[in-house]
């Protein structure tokens, strides 16, 4: 059976990293971490479950995971982040479909269930979400993008049945701290593609919180439904509201 290279790149992760790493076991033939210089445990943490560990110097999400790919030798990569966990389900298709190892497929499109604030949300845009995140490492990189990094693979590209449990969000403080730092990332982006900020985008924050609890069907997930319409509604308005920090230096 080929072997499976688990890729975790990780900034202050010492609350979330230990679920995350319990559930590769038996999953992965190896664990590559790369920590962007933490002040917690975290390296402490991954050594505990993995021998390579490496250090490198932030410079975005795209860079990082590619940063971790290039150090997998495994046939096969699984990229997960330190605050997902691969379900049992999942980890018995993937070894299911490593034993098959179909030339004929690159890389598996997984399944999300997410998870916020204690709750797991079945609606509001959440029930349908899947990235590709199981791929042949020949067959694949990252793109420089700082923030919610792409990843070129070539086709074709199959699908899994088994999810990947996102347990985003534990609070509301986690909520506004990571907030803040990926509008910054995003706003900062498009000011550097010479984006500006426009009235109308005020109008941004009422459509996405319509478009999440109504269209969407977000009431139906009750109170956490609600506090993700609002807060998603809110970053969606924020990242580009903050454009005008950069029209005036002070991004």
């Amino acid at each position: 059976m080929p072997r499976l290279s688990a890729i975790i790149i990780a900034l202050n992760e010492e609350r979330d990293l230990p679920a995350c790493l319990e559930s590769l076991k038996g999953v992965a033939d190896e664990i590559i971490l790369v920590d962007g210089h933490s002040t917690d445990k975290t390296r402490d943490i991954a050594r505990a479950h993995t021998d390579k560990v490496f250090e490198n110097t932030w410079t975005g999400y795209g860079p990082q995971k590619q940063f971790a790919l290039d150090r997998a030798t495994g046939e096969w990569v699984l990229n997960v982040d330190a605050d997902e966990r691969i379900s049992p389900d999942l980890a018995r298709e993937i070894k299911s479909v490593l034993q098959a190892n179909d030339a004929s497929i690159n890389a598996f499109d997984l399944p999300f269930h997410v998870h916020f604030l204690g709750s797991r949300l079945r609606f509001g845009g959440c029930f349908r979400e899947s990235h590709v995140r199981l791929f042949r490492r020949d067959k694949a990189r990252y793109t420089g993008q700082q923030i919610h990094e792409g990843i070129q693979v070539e086709p074709p590209i199959g699908r899994l049945n088994g999810a990947v449990l996102h347990e985003s969000y534990k609070d509301f403080s986690e909520y506004l701290e990571k907030c803040n730092k990926y509008t910054g990332l995003i706003a900062r982006g498009k000011h550097a593609a010479g984006k500006r900020f426009r009235a109308w985008q005020h109008l941004r924050l009422p459509w996405e919180f319509f478009v999440r609890y109504f269209v969407k069907l977000g009431f139906l997930d009750g109170n956490a439904g609600f506090v993700y319409a609002a807060l998603s509604a809110y970053y969606a308005w924020l990242k580009h509201v903050r454009l005008i920090d950069m029209e005036r230096g002070e991004g």
